[in-house]
């Protein structure tokens, strides 16, 4: 599973950002592109998957290169195989879904931006962690998956580079990329010898449930704005609400709407997340005011008893 609820709220922050910009009153057109920018994940997913796949090809290549070289020396004709033949590429490369997967998807051309395989390519030949794993010719599938675990995370994952690639190929990609990252480390993680071809197939959902609460919090939020805005309003008399960050203003609103429209989430929850994601995307000062002013809001609810929280919500 690649979203957890933290990241729903992060996407639907987005669509409420561009919705707000863009003077439409189609729900349904915005609906879409919210969930459309969640399962663009899924390609982003792909993509990092099949440069993968790339290098070991690039390795395979410049073995064979080095082996009808004129003048080859006898470490170039007889080359140690050790990366090429790792075992988790070789899972990757004979995986039938994701190959299918991988021919199905538009947006992967390998063939037109073959610098940035080049670019990983070579950072990892540079590495100390390569370096150690070629001291030897031979390798169990322990020390294959924990080469590639090391070299994902201290090579690829952190490239900058690759992340600026990333970032034209498609904006909100940059946001995802942790998510996405951390997804293929724990499918690496997890890896055992024989694997069904589904474990390079994660689901973008951990169930219905998180898809639902994703249309809910933008629905919820854009259709309640006006009685969420008096409740701000009130709230913030002494700040002057052009002042306000707008990603704060909608930080605000999502987070009201779902301590009054969703009764099974504990309130120490939302404004937990709220928090974090202001941290995360706006203004230093931003969590302490969404802080306050949820805090505030909470206690008046509670004191007229019109808290609506039920189940889990109740925590």
């Amino acid at each position: 599973m690649m979203l957890n609820r933290r990241h729903i709220r992060v996407k639907v922050m987005q669509t409420i950002y561009a919705f707000n910009g863009s003077e439409s009153d189609d729900l349904k057109k915005d609906e879409k592109f919210l969930l459309f920018s969640i399962e663009n994940m899924y390609s982003l997913y792909l993509l990092i998957i099949s440069l993968l796949i790339e290098v070991q090809k690039r390795a395979a290549q410049d073995l064979e290169k080095k082996q009808k070289k004129h003048l080859a020396t006898s470490e170039d004709k007889n080359p140690n195989r050790k990366f090429v033949n790792n075992q988790v590429f070789k899972l990757l490369a004979q995986n039938e879904l994701l190959e299918a997967q991988l021919k199905n998807n538009k947006s992967i051309n390998w063939e037109l931006d073959s610098e940035y395989v080049d670019i990983i390519f070579k950072s990892i030949l540079k590495s100390d962690t390569y370096e150690d794993y070629m001291q030897t010719k031979t390798s169990d599938f322990k020390e294959d998956k924990d080469f590639f675990v090391d070299i994902f995370k201290e090579v690829i994952a952190p490239n900058e580079k690759l992340y600026d690639y990333i970032e034209d190929k498609n904006l909100t990609w940059l946001d995802d990329l942790p998510t996405v990252n951390t997804t293929i480390l724990k499918l690496f993680r997890k890896l055992k010898s024989k694997t069904a071809d589904t474990h390079f197939a994660p689901k973008l959902y951990k169930d219905i449930d998180d898809k639902q609460f994703a249309i809910d919090l933008f629905k919820k939020t854009i259709l309640n704005t006006a009685t969420i805005n008096t409740e701000i309003s009130k709230k913030t008399t002494n700040w002057d609400a052009d002042r306000i960050a707008s990603l704060d203003y909608i930080l605000l609103q999502m987070g009201i709407c779902e301590i009054q429209q969703f009764p099974s989430i504990p309130v120490k929850v939302t404004i937990n997340e709220y928090l974090e994601i202001a941290k995360e995307y706006s203004t230093p000062k931003s969590s302490i005011f969404i802080n306050g002013i949820l805090d505030k809001l909470v206690k008046e609810y509670k004191a007229e008893g019109a808290l609506n929280k039920v189940g889990r919500g109740l925590i």
